[in-house]
């Protein structure tokens, strides 16, 4: 791995760069939550149908799932901090476009480019720390980076409120993303003087059909999901999902022998590799469905401000805190059932909130706390040990592509959820803004996704990762 140390001579230097690339990760993921709290008000001032809001929240996810792989490829090839500096200037630009959005359409499509630029920046962070620092001061970074992923779900929450809350200079919801600006444009100054150059040595090259096709594929998936309720159904969405899905596995049989394969069947046919996948879909795509959902029942069911649904809703990410410094310890243990004991409590969390739904509108907000809190902790015992387990699976030579694959998973994931809770959710509101059994019926739907997806981790490999 080529590295261009002249920029970077010293032990503080580097840290300094970790704290411009931790920066630009923090970004990635307030822009998440951070549209969340937004999104009523958003629906109020630009007159939004539910699909339209659905699409500003997944369609970001799903712009980021797919160009991932690409994006950490052409870092590798290129130069990380090129690409690096390059995206993180077009979330900047990205993000004053959805500021100044006059429509949804403008605002939707602004948020695919932030999409795009966020998956740009993502792989360039964690590859360039994993570049510079050696095993004993990589770790001392990692265990940073998980302590600043969940404050960043928080402070996304809770800043989201402040903003929208404050109306600012009468800016209201734009604000959320005019304060992007500023951050990138410091993020691309410091990262132009502190972020060292790095490259993979003979770094499989970008495949533009293959990217392209895997693309179509996965949008072919997620649009009929947005579209199809508020439709009736039409044909086309279901020809569209079934040519999402021939795409996806043309992509995979096309490229079989390929030892830079994107998605390689090989990897594909281990137990662990296919499973694992498969209840991340779920358990990540319910919760970020919820997220959605819960946003707009607080504040247009319930009738709370934007910041006291953000205060409520950091429950979420508070509450995964505490299991952080154990995670990897139980994994060790207890291997997959790490993964069952997450996926557990997940549901068991998630049921605690129907009595807040029965109770709708009529809802003491100390009801939430605990089931919220609990989501967070079973996403933290869920997600890193999926991830350890996935890995440990995986054959050296597919370690890259296993990386792409789970990243984007994850991504894809959240759009899924999105879109499948959301058409619950719109589904069961109806013209008569029926808040109780919309959100009753989503609650019930995202607990029931998450029993089934309990005793999967037994189809798992029974052996402990080391």
């Amino acid at each position: 791995m080529a590295i261009d140390t002249s920029s970077l001579p010293s032990t503080r230097r580097r840290w300094y760069a970790v704290g411009v690339l931790m920066a630009a990760f923090m970004v990635d993921l307030v822009s998440v939550t951070i549209v969340n709290v937004a999104l009523p008000s958003i629906e109020r001032d630009l007159d939004a149908n539910p699909t339209q809001l659905e699409w500003i929240s997944a369609g970001y996810l799903l712009a980021f799932a797919v160009t991932l792989i690409t994006a950490a490829r052409l870092g590798d090839q290129v130069g990380r901090k090129r690409v690096f500096l390059a995206s993180t200037a077009l979330f900047g630009l990205a993000s004053l476009a959805c500021a100044l959005a006059p429509d949804t359409t403008t605002l939707i499509a602004a948020r695919l480019v932030q999409g795009i630029a966020a998956a740009g920046v993502a792989p360039q962070v964690l590859s360039t720390v994993y570049a510079v620092f050696g095993a004993r001061e990589r770790a001392t970074v990692f265990g940073i980076w998980g302590f600043v992923a969940g404050l960043s779900q928080a402070v996304g929450l809770v800043l989201g409120g402040v903003l929208v809350s404050a109306d600012v200079a009468g800016l209201g919801w734009r604000s959320i993303f005019l304060i992007f600006v500023p951050v990138t444009a410091a993020v691309v100054a410091f990262g132009a003087a502190w972020v060292p150059e790095t490259r993979a040595e003979n770094a499989a090259r970008p495949k533009p059909i293959a990217a392209l096709t895997l693309t179509a594929a996965l949008v072919a998936i997620v649009l009929p999901l947005l579209e199809g309720a508020r439709l009736g159904w039409p044909a086309w969405c279901w020809l569209c999902l079934a040519a999402g899905l021939v795409g996806v596995v043309g992509v995979a049989v096309q490229e079989r022998n390929d030892p830079a394969a994107m998605l390689p069947l090989d990897l594909l046919r281990v137990r662990t590799v296919s499973i694992a996948l498969v209840i991340q879909l779920v358990a990540f795509g319910t919760c970020s469905g919820l997220l959605l959902v819960l946003a707009l029942w607080m504040q247009n069911g319930l009738g709370l401000s934007p910041l006291a649904a953000g205060l409520v809703t950091v429950a979420l990410p508070l509450g995964a805190l505490p299991t952080a410094p154990f995670v990897g310890r139980l994994t060790l243990r207890l291997g997959r059932w790490t993964v069952g004991l997450g996926c557990l409590v997940i549901t068991l969390a998630i049921a605690l909130l129907v009595p807040a739904a029965l109770s709708t509108p009529d809802v003491a907000l100390w009801q939430l706390v605990p089931g919220l809190a609990l989501i967070g902790a079973g996403i933290n015992l869920t997600m890193p040990s999926l991830t350890t387990l996935f890995m440990a699976e995986v054959p050296p030579h597919h370690a890259a592509s296993a990386s792409g694959i789970i990243s984007t998973g994850q991504q894809f994931a959240g759009a899924l959820g999105v879109a499948l809770l959301g058409a619950v959710f719109f589904g069961q509101l109806g013209g008569d803004g029926d808040y109780r059994e919309a959100f009753l019926a989503t609650t019930v739907t995202a607990a029931a996704a998450l029993a089934v997806c309990v005793p999967l981790f037994l189809g798992m490999s029974s052996q402990r990762p080391k």
